[in-house]
């Protein structure tokens, strides 16, 4: 979000962000060239590490030993401690009389948001502003689908973190429709309930959350069909994939030094992200005698305690400046757990992957990068020392690999503008035109068979479909924040 944040300062316009107490991702006594505005949250910032460390540890370790029913039941607990941690942030905005005032006096002319916090659509709501939302998916669509009313047919449409892609038989659609309605039947008792009933506490009247949420003027989507499948979508969605991408810089001379020291065999980059501090002693060592058996020099960010398998050709980085090092020409493959920005990078640059999925949307993003030809995927937990030396190799010496990598950068940078400079274009354009209502799609319309009412013939009942409930996405804690973003020269109430 901060390349769009800091675009839109470029631009002229003034620009506040919210900060929860507990943040785990901000800090808001950090110089920055946007205002931060700190509110308290009831939830301390080691509940919030806390509840984060048991996520890890059911997503990396836990949930590859159970089965349907255990993982439902698991993620129904961690989903029910997580929509009470939100809803004592949202209680930090929504129910502080300081912060609503300072809101309402700042006469803002548009709320910008990510949904896995609720609660932006309500305060769009109370502060009379127009709402853009930036999303990458909500689990199954829920949100794109049941709010957004964004159709998505089950026969050729793979619901998110479904791990189907485009290309299902018949057991895979029948699979899919069963995901798409387990997702629908478990949010609709568990999470929508208590944000319908939050909601409705809060306006002193009955509300429907999800109807709330899809009277969001835009939907900035983070992906591109560079790396999505096929899917219908409605004109106020906007594809911005890739929004933080840009040309490599040059690397740090000692990092240098060592890339050129490759020679032709090139480099190969290995990050698992800034979320993982370290893995355990004996999958470190597997992963550095699987490194030390390829050609390439590698770089890989690790904090651990260095792996005593650890090869010549291997050096250990506490930071590693993933994109520079992707955009470098002595670079043939990417080892990834799969993170939105770091395939976005990879595509950007066209740079072949091996996944190794940890918890989140990883899986489905590089289940996405395999279908589209670009990337091998191996488990974490049941690899071994050949499976990742194997992949490695195959994505760097098989031709179809690069090639596929390659075509998927040259269909990102060959659009009209830049995914930064479209979702800036559409945050003015809804500014510009208080809103920016797209036409309403079907779904409150639409009928299996034709409906007369008795006694009024061809009166077709135009009713809403009953409230479902949009799965929250796993990744939901991980940004609390609200940004905000103030008019273009606008005088401060």
């Amino acid at each position: 979000m901060k390349p769009v944040l800091d675009s839109l300062i470029d631009r002229g316009h003034q620009v506040t962000v919210l900060v929860p107490s507990a943040s785990m991702f901000m800090n808001s006594s950090e110089s920055a060239r946007f205002r931060y505005e700190p509110f308290d949250v009831s939830v301390s910032l080691e509940e919030m590490e806390e509840f984060f460390e048991k996520f890890i540890q059911f997503s990396m370790y836990e949930m590859d030993h159970m089965n349907y029913l255990q993982i439902y039941l698991r993620f129904i607990d961690l989903m029910k401690l997580d929509l009470q941690y939100s809803l004592q942030y949202l209680d930090g905005v929504l129910k502080s009389e300081t912060i609503m005032k300072k809101l309402k006096e700042g006469k803002y002319d548009l709320l910008l948001a990510d949904p896995i916090y609720p609660g932006s659509d309500l305060a769009a709501e109370i502060l009379g502003v127009p709402l853009v939302f930036s999303l990458r998916f909500s689990i199954a669509h829920n949100w794109e689908r049941l709010c957004g009313q964004v159709p998505a047919p089950p026969s050729f449409v793979p619901g998110a973190m479904s791990k189907l892609t485009d290309k299902m038989d018949f057991s895979e659609r029948v699979w899919n429709f069963l995901f798409y309605a387990l997702q629908d039947v478990v949010m609709k008792h568990i999470y929508w309930k208590e944000i319908d009933k939050y909601y409705s506490d809060v306006k002193g009247t009955p509300i429907n959350a999800c109807e709330m949420m899809g009277r969001a003027d835009i939907w900035l989507m983070r992906t591109y069909w560079d790396f999505d499948f096929p899917r219908p979508f409605l004109p106020n969605f906007k594809f911005v994939g890739g929004i933080h991408c840009r040309p490599a810089k040059p690397l740090p001379k000692d990092m240098e030094e060592f890339v050129q020291s490759s020679g032709d065999a090139g480099i190969v980059v290995f990050t698992l992200g800034s979320f993982i501090k370290n893995i355990t002693a004996e999958k470190a060592n597997m992963i550095a005698s699987a490194l030390s058996q390829i050609p390439q020099k590698v770089l890989w960010r690790y904090s651990g305690e260095k792996p005593e398998t650890l090869g010549a050709n291997t050096r250990l980085y506490d930071w590693i400046p993933q994109n520079d090092l992707l955009g470098h020409p002595k670079t043939r493959a990417f080892i990834t757990h799969g993170g939105t920005n770091g395939i976005y990078e990879a595509i950007y640059h066209g740079v072949p992957l091996v996944g190794i999925p940890l918890f989140a949307d990883q899986p489905e993003n590089l289940i996405h990068m395999k279908a589209k030809g670009a990337g091998l995927i191996v488990d974490l937990n049941f690899m071994k020392t050949e499976d990742l030396r194997d992949a490695v190799k195959a994505v760097i010496n098989e031709k179809s690999y690069k090639e596929s990598a390659m075509q998927l950068s040259r269909i990102h940078h060959d659009r009209p503008m830049s995914p930064l400079d479209e979702a800036i274009f559409w945050i003015e354009f809804t500014m510009r035109n208080n809103g920016a209502k797209a036409p309403e799609g079907p779904g409150p319309r639409a009928h299996l068979v034709p409906v007369s009412l008795p006694g009024r013939p061809g009166l077709h009942p135009h009713h809403r479909p009953v409230p479902h409930v949009p799965l929250h996405q796993d990744l939901q804690f991980l940004l609390p924040e609200v940004l905000w973003q103030e008019g273009k020269d606008k005088e401060k109430g």
